[in-house]
């Protein structure tokens, strides 16, 4: 089924007047309220459940974009509301470590057990924010709610079927370059929480660079062969990378093997036995030698387990 048939015109509302993201949830659902009789017999519900998954992590996503949400028990249905601000607001984008003006707020409300429609329905939208960013643009932009659903039911996005590896890659992520230095990609894992990153040069994925290669880089070389250290003065191991931390490149540091790679349409099963079986945290969505996205173990939790 496709994405525009979830969409209800009267659910679609432009112009509002908010200055937090809690207002435009607030704001979204009284209004909703005021077209759907069965969201106005669930209003309270509704509002305190976005709310709550609202505070424990920000569902804004980049581009512009936030997608609040919630499963609902004894709601019998899927729900997408959405809402055009007339001034953009500034809100957390979790996955980034970073803020965004968001002017459009997608709210979705479902059943509890409807999560892989919910995940179906938020990875179609950023597909095409991804896809058509001008038009978006445009579209965030404007006031007429007609505009809006001729887009996305023009773009003929599919939701049903199998959650795959581009329903929970993170796109967003931007790779590093070979020739990013040690100083530049350390400050990334530290701001942005990570353990690892993707190397990517042209579009084209080479490999990851992660925290183990940029200790490796600052040990003595002959420490690999030695069983005792103690020798070692406290300052001494480390000399190399605190000289050259902001000259040397990763180019003969990031790892070109051992590193896990699928292609868009893997099913999250066979994602997550590579995870867990194979002990891999990290996994790259690659094509063709093109790079797509990165998924990592927390993107299962987040985007599957605790939608």
């Amino acid at each position: 089924m496709k994405l525009s048939s979830y969409l209800d015109p009267k659910l679609i509302f432009t112009d509002l007047e908010v200055e937090t993201k809690e207002e435009a949830i607030k704001l979204l659902i009284e209004k909703s309220a005021q077209e759907d009789k069965k969201i106005a017999s669930m209003k309270k519900d509704i509002i305190k459940s976005v709310l709550e998954r609202e505070n424990e992590i920000s569902t804004a996503m980049g581009q512009g974009i936030a997608i609040p949400h919630a499963r609902i028990e004894g709601l019998d249905d899927f729900i997408i509301i959405i809402g055009l601000l007339k001034n953009p607001i500034k809100c957390q984008v979790a996955a980034l470590h970073k803020e965004d003006d968001v002017k459009m707020v997608i709210l979705l409300v479902s059943e509890v057990l409807r999560n892989k429609r919910m995940l179906k329905v938020m990875s179609g939208i950023m597909k095409i924010a991804v896809k058509h960013p001008k038009v978006l643009e445009e579209i965030k932009s404007s006031s007429n709610s007609n505009i809006l659903f001729d887009f996305i039911k023009n773009a003929e996005v599919e939701i049903d079927g199998k959650i795959v590896a581009e329903d929970v890659q993170s796109p967003e992520l931007m790779p590093v370059h070979p020739n990013d230095t040690l100083d530049k990609v350390a400050k990334r894992l530290i701001i942005e929480d990570r353990t690892g990153l993707p190397v990517v040069k042209d579009g084209y994925f080479l490999g990851e660079i992660t925290e183990r290669e940029l200790i490796e880089f600052g040990m003595p070389k002959y420490t690999s062969v030695m069983q005792d250290l103690n020798f070692l003065t406290v300052g001494e191991p480390f000399e190399e990378y605190l000289v050259n931390e902001k000259i040397a490149t990763i180019e003969e540091l990031y790892r070109k093997i051992d590193v896990i790679t699928v292609d868009k349409k893997t099913p999250i099963m066979e994602i997550c036995f590579l995870m867990v079986n194979k002990g891999k945290t990290r996994i790259y969505v690659v094509e063709n030698g093109k790079y797509y996205g990165m998924i990592q173990r927390s993107d299962i939790i987040k985007k599957v387990l605790h939608i």
